[in-house]
């Protein structure tokens, strides 16, 4: 494997998984204001669609548009899930 991450490794429930948890992360600290889960939604929502501009450009069906929020939700839970449980496992630490 030569690439960490590419459009392809994006374009995957995992791929946008693991990029959203680790941007979200990265930046939380700088939205104080804003709740974690909803930084981590706005991620999972503007990776899928610069995938799906990118895969399939701009002119893609409106169906793909109109599940994007939907599977941003799903990205995102995914995501705080997955960072909950390895703070959980690791630091015996709590949520947030």
């Amino acid at each position: 494997m030569s690439d960490f991450l590419t459009v392809d490794i994006l374009g995957t429930f995992a791929g946008a998984v693991a990029a959203t948890a680790m941007i979200t992360q990265v930046v939380k600290g700088a939205f104080n204001k804003i709740p974690t889960q909803i930084v981590s939604y706005i991620f999972a929502l503007l990776i899928l669609a610069l995938v799906t501009v990118a895969t399939d450009g701009v002119g893609s069906g409106w169906q793909i548009w109109a599940l994007m929020p939907l599977n941003a939700v799903i990205v995102s839970l995914g995501a705080n899930g997955g960072y909950s449980a390895v703070t959980r496992i690791l630091g015996g630490g709590r949520d947030e």
